[in-house]
């Protein structure tokens, strides 16, 4: 039976803030953000039996497609820190598990369970401009920043720390104990992926498919500890397509040229 981590589409519990407007954190900068995104990005990279990094050079295909799509949702004028993070992206090679995260500062990884458990593009650009918003709305690293404190986060982020790094490793990637998520958070990044993706070819509601499908397939074999813990995927699913029809964005499924995401699948290591 294929993991389906707690952490996809969990926002994460933070200091209020308003759903617009450029989020500022009380203690940490962004360019703190991005150093402890760079450490965690570090730590991943070091453990290849944990989490194996699919190579750039061995499967361009593949990188260029899910390349072309971030940067199309990173285009949305509703980014704030586009600049200021380093928005690099990495697949993870492991077919049983079903997620993609974002550290704090910018550091995307997809797991090529998830790829391969979507059908479409919208699908997965609705996951991954769901995961751009943690980043980008700050929310981790303002619930770092009350689990752990500023003292030992800013140690973590400069690299004197690893035995909480890999704390915090495992609970952006699912692995471990779960950050604890707000749902005026979740409700946000939900919020942002639909006007992330309204800017984009996808259809801007993508982020609803992710659990349109969990419902149809019954959760088989358990329910996940995500929908046992957080409001259900149909009022997810009806308040995305409510943001959807406020924007008045399209809601069509994408037309690719060239590679389509049944190639993109295909690309992928068997």
């Amino acid at each position: 039976m294929k993991q389906v981590v707690a952490y996809i589409f969990v926002a994460v519990a933070a200091v209020g803030c308003a759903s617009s407007g450029k989020v500022s954190s009380l203690l940490f900068s962004p360019s703190d953000d991005r150093k402890l995104g760079e450490q965690v990005s570090q730590e991943i990279e070091s453990n290849p039996q944990e989490y194996p990094i699919l190579s750039q050079s061995q499967y361009p295909k593949a990188y260029q497609y899910l390349n072309s799509m971030k940067d199309a949702i990173l285009k949305s004028n509703d980014i704030d820190y586009l600049q200021e993070f380093a928005w690099e992206l990495k697949i993870i090679d492991n077919d049983e598990v079903l997620n993609a995260f974002c550290t704090p500062g910018g550091y995307i990884y997809v797991y090529t369970g998830l790829i391969k458990y979507l059908e479409n593009a919208d699908d997965l650009a609705g996951v991954m401009g769901h995961e751009i918003a943690h980043a980008d709305r700050r929310h981790s690293i303002k619930q770092m920043e009350k689990q752990y404190g500023l003292s030992i986060l800013m140690s973590i982020a400069l690299g004197n720390d690893p035995s909480q790094l890999a704390q915090i490793v495992a609970q952006l990637a699912g692995t471990g104990a779960i950050l604890k998520f707000s749902r005026s958070d979740e409700a946000e990044a939900d919020e942002f992926s639909v006007k992330y993706l309204a800017d984009t070819k996808y259809a801007c509601n993508g982020a609803a498919s992710f659990f349109e499908k969990l419902i149809k397939e019954g959760q088989t074999g358990g329910t996940p500890e995500f929908l046992s813990t957080h409001p259900s995927p149909s009022s997810r699913v009806s308040d995305i397509n409510k943001t959807a029809s406020a924007e008045a964005c399209s809601t069509k499924t994408v037309n690719e040229v060239g590679m389509n995401y049944a190639d993109f699948k295909a690309s992928l290591p068997k």
